[in-house]
């Protein structure tokens, strides 16, 4: 038996056939979304705009099946007829305003050119009033639906992008029947589901980006809602009253998206997740075990038994029960940019391409820690965990003459690592066990000197996934449990997940090195974060001269 994990990322959609025996992969294809820039369509007047097309995600969803099928049928044994079930994941919270029939009206010629009728993409942050104004009135009036995520609300999240649509573009949210998130909208769309009220929605996205809680009989009350605005409330009733963990089907193939993509109908889809969510799942985790998902952002993911007690974390992006695995809260965290930076600085400002981020890893390499004297903070898109501020930019700080962009590269390296270890200190802090960190994405397995950098700072030993597609591989490995193929997933993913042999381990020198530095980190992150606003940040400078002195000895 064989299954399909679809996963769709920020700029491409990839599909991954898989073995469900033993996890083999047996074809993939990539397709980068064909609008706007590198799949992202943007606005040179607002930088926090980032929306997509769904049109993009159906050319994408038919290609990248297509073309892995294609690739799996070089494998002897292997037929399409043979697949027994499909996962999805997809980035979010990506909100899709639809119509009453469940398609988008992105797809309606008369919305398709306003970017308020397409999909509002993750990284979008124009909603950042909305997002502040929720939490000022949650804190007030219902400080139980903060408590869960973190006790302050995200521009990056379901409700304020929603509220945002109807301040800016009251016509477009009118014209929305109702709003689906791009992790449930692609398996209803498989499953021919032509009603928004009956997408089954995932209690991943549910849970951490749109407050919905069992504690609280599901979303947000309409009595709170209507304190940010009356159409909010009157919406609520074309939402859902329900939400799902991976023991439930999206639903079936339907015989117009099996004769598309040349599969059988009728076969199970798993309930959608978000990206990193289904990663950890192909990642193996278990309770003790940390995922990170390193790519353009980094997502950070763990569970807890659902038999526990797990306190409220602040800061973090919630905590859910079902969201990753069924049986266990899912605890996500994570940084708003890291390989975006790395992106912005080697071909933004560089004017470089992927030759010259070799280049610099291999000067980057040949440095000691703190041998440069910088530090830089990795807020380049805000900061997503631990001060959930999308105000917040970039700093660096001991910068000189003869400063080479190397160092600074070197420098923003290390300021994802002490944003990483902020966020590792933080959930250890209120009780949740990190064992082992494992880390997944293309960052991960092929930059060496980025992985041993994290070891050294965080202190923590960095294993890697056997897959370079993990989040395609655990929404396979999702649909191989429904479809029945193992009878758990403890048992799926000890057939079908593994890491590689490598692993990074901490250097002594190198960690006591950035022992010191991260201390500095913590003061600029406090100080310019606003949770220490008395801070003496004068001594910083000098004290990044000391190390840079004793690391050139």
């Amino acid at each position: 038996m064989f299954t399909l994990g679809i996963d769709y990322g920020t700029n491409s959609v990839r599909c991954l056939v898989v073995r469900c025996s033993d996890g083999a992969e047996l074809g993939s294809s990539v397709v980068n979304y064909p609008s706007g820039e590198q799949g992202i369509l943007l606005d040179p007047r607002n930088h926090n705009l980032a929306r997509q097309s769904p049109a993009d995600y159906l050319f994408g969803l038919e290609k990248s099946v297509t073309g892995a099928l294609r690739a799996a049928r070089r494998t002897p044994g292997f037929s399409a007829s043979k697949v027994v079930g499909i996962g999805v994941d997809t980035t979010g919270s990506s909100p899709i305003p639809v119509d009453a029939s469940n398609v988008p009206l992105g797809l309606n010629r008369r919305w398709s050119r306003n970017p308020n009728a397409l999909c509002w993409l993750w990284k979008d942050h124009t909603s950042w009033e909305e997002a502040r104004r929720i939490t000022e009135l949650a804190a007030v009036h219902r400080p139980q639906y903060l408590a869960k995520c973190g006790n302050t609300y995200s521009s990056e999240w379901w409700w304020s992008k929603i509220w945002h649509c109807l301040k800016v573009d009251p016509k477009v949210f009118d014209a929305a029947h109702s709003w689906v998130e791009l992790s449930d909208w692609i398996p209803s769309v498989l499953a021919g589901v032509t009603d928004p009220l009956k997408v089954k929605r995932g209690i991943c996205a549910a849970g951490h980006k749109a407050m919905f809680c069992d504690e609280w009989q599901g979303l947000p009350d309409k009595e709170f809602l209507a304190l940010l605005d009356p159409k909010l409330a009157a919406l609520r009733d074309r939402l859902y009253d329900r939400a799902y963990d991976a023991t439930e089907s999206a639903g079936s193939l339907c015989e117009s998206w099996a004769k598309k993509l040349g599969l059988p109908a009728g076969i199970p889809i798993a309930i959608g997740e978000f990206d990193v969510h289904y990663g950890a799942i192909g990642c193996g985790v278990t309770e003790g075990t940390l995922v990170k998902v390193i790519g353009t952002s980094t997502c950070d993911c763990g569970v807890v038994s659902a038999k526990k007690s797990v306190p409220d974390i602040p800061g973090i992006c919630g905590i859910v029960k079902g969201a990753i695995l069924p049986g266990f809260y899912g605890i996500e965290a994570g940084q708003s940019a890291v390989g975006d930076i790395f992106k912005w600085w080697v071909e933004g400002v560089c004017g470089g391409d992927g030759s010259l981020h070799a280049r610099l890893s291999a000067e980057v390499a040949r440095q000691k820690p703190g041998q440069s004297g910088l530090l830089a903070l990795d807020w380049n898109n805000g900061n997503r965990t631990i001060l959930v501020d999308p105000l917040l930019s970039g700093l660096l700080v001991g910068s000189s003459l003869h400063t080479t962009r190397a160092e600074i590269y070197r420098a923003l390296i290390e300021a994802t690592a002490f944003g990483a270890r902020a966020i590792i200190e933080r959930i250890k802090e209120y009780g949740v066990p990190v064992d082992r960190v494992v880390c997944a994405g293309g960052i991960a397995r092929k930059d060496a000197m980025l992985m041993q950098i994290y070891a050294d700072v965080t202190g923590c030993t960095m294993l890697v996934a056997g897959s370079d597609q993990a989040c395609a591989l655990g929404s396979a490995v999702s649909a191989a449990v429904l479809a029945g193929a193992h009878k758990d997933f403890p048992t799926a993913q000890r057939r079908m997940t593994s890491l590689e042999r490598r692993r990074y381990t901490p250097i002594a020198a190198n960690r006591r090195a950035y022992d010191r530095l991260y201390t500095l980190y913590r003061k600029l992150h406090d100080s310019f974060g606003g949770l220490d606003r008395s801070a003496d940040l004068s001594g910083v400078m000098k004290q990044l001269l000391e190390i840079r002195h004793e690391q050139q000895g």
